[in-house]
């Protein structure tokens, strides 16, 4: 039996347990130029004694941005400010992947190059709005529908922004497959209605993943790439026809594949609410897809240190993320350790800002 506190090897990144802070979006980067500085360097080395952190979700692009104030993996200035990030985590003795991240049609055409529409698979506007790059709330827009040939530039960025975070000293990278954004709205039926070979069947909509997955695992090697998804995700208005035959299959090719992990996104009740836990009868997403992979599965999601404890220790998954509880207690690992209490968490304070409600939590 496994206990939550035992080391582990995900692939070539040997972490000291199995407790994981999951890929936080914060919107705290330097402006002007996205760019990570000693705050964040500072937010995530208090947080080192995960066994590994995934770091928030960081665009590939300047097409690849959604939200204000979120860091990017495209220029020069960029890499620097993720060394400081990494520099730290490693002095504190931790491991960090960076989250390699394309919002597609969630996003605002003030974010764009050049003020142009968010792409995406197909030109259906999601339900709902999201933060202009002014920090004003405004609706989502009808995208523009990508061009066949404009597929493999993106399949590229993710390479090159792959090579520039193995320069920034990151020990791996994560791929965001999940939430509705671009891979994801690939991926479900209710976002892709191309017709093309990137569009229709089950393996022509995975298509997208699959490339981008090979190309990032030709700069870091498959023992070093893992990917998130949320199979069951509703969230910026996200649905398929047959999500368990969609996943399982995508699960199947990555296992093909040899990558590290999959950190699964179990479904949540709800995501602004403050009900805590997961959904009484929503599916079990570890349960259901576990037979599809046979590297190591990270589940996230709801968890309690009592339920990520017990789901690591009867097997069902190999680690368990945090997300909201490493925001409050930069020191979670410890607290689980000895039974502390928890602090609590200000949603007010998740996103923008500086240090209140981000490096100013206390520790036991």
């Amino acid at each position: 039996m496994n206990s939550i506190f035992d080391p582990i090897k995900f692939g070539a990144i040997e972490v000291k347990n199995r407790i994981v802070m999951a890929p936080l979006t914060r919107m705290r980067s330097k402006q002007p130029g996205n760019i990570p500085f000693e705050l964040n360097a500072k937010y995530y080395e208090q947080r080192a004694s995960a066994g590994l952190i995934i770091s928030e979700a960081t665009q590939i692009s300047q097409q690849g941005q959604g939200y204000p104030a979120t860091p990017g993996i495209h220029s020069p200035e960029q890499i620097a400010g993720w060394k400081l990030v990494t520099s730290a985590v490693h002095k504190a003795g931790g491991k960090i992947v960076l989250q390699l991240w394309h919002v597609g049609r969630i996003s605002h055409r003030s974010h764009q190059p050049e003020n142009q529409l968010p792409v995406a698979p197909s030109a259906i506007k999601p339900a709902g709005g999201i933060y202009s790059a002014t920090w004003k709330e405004v609706a989502f827009e009808t995208p523009r529908a990508l061009e066949n040939k404009e597929i493999s530039l993106i399949v590229a960025d993710f390479k090159k922004a792959a090579q520039n975070a193995k320069e920034a000293g990151f020990d791996g990278v994560e791929v965001h497959g999940a939430n509705g954004y671009l891979i994801d709205q690939f991926l479900q039926t209710g976002s892709n209605q191309r017709t093309d070979n990137y569009g229709g069947s089950i393996e022509n909509r995975s298509r997208f993943l699959l490339e981008i997955i090979d190309a990032v695992s030709q700069v870091w090697g498959a023992e070093r790439v893992g990917v998130r998804l949320s199979p069951h995700g509703t969230f910026n208005d996200m649905k398929d026809d047959d999500p368990i035959a969609l996943f399982s299959y995508v699960l199947q090719e990555l296992d093909k594949r040899k990558i590290v992990f999959v950190d699964l996104i179990e479904p949540r009740s709800t995501n602004a609410g403050g009900g805590e836990g997961n959904v009484e009868d929503a599916p079990d997403a570890a349960k259901i897809f576990r037979k599809n992979f046979s590297g190591k599965l990270i589940s996230a999601g709801g968890y309690l240190p009592k339920t990520a404890t017990e789901a690591v220790e009867s097997g069902k998954v190999d680690a368990v993320a945090f997300g909201r509880w490493f925001i409050a207690n930069p020191d979670l690992v410890e607290r689980i350790k000895v039974g502390a209490e928890l602090n609590k968490y200000n949603r007010a304070t998740f996103y923008g800002g500086l240090e209140k409600g981000y490096t100013d939590y206390p520790t036991l």
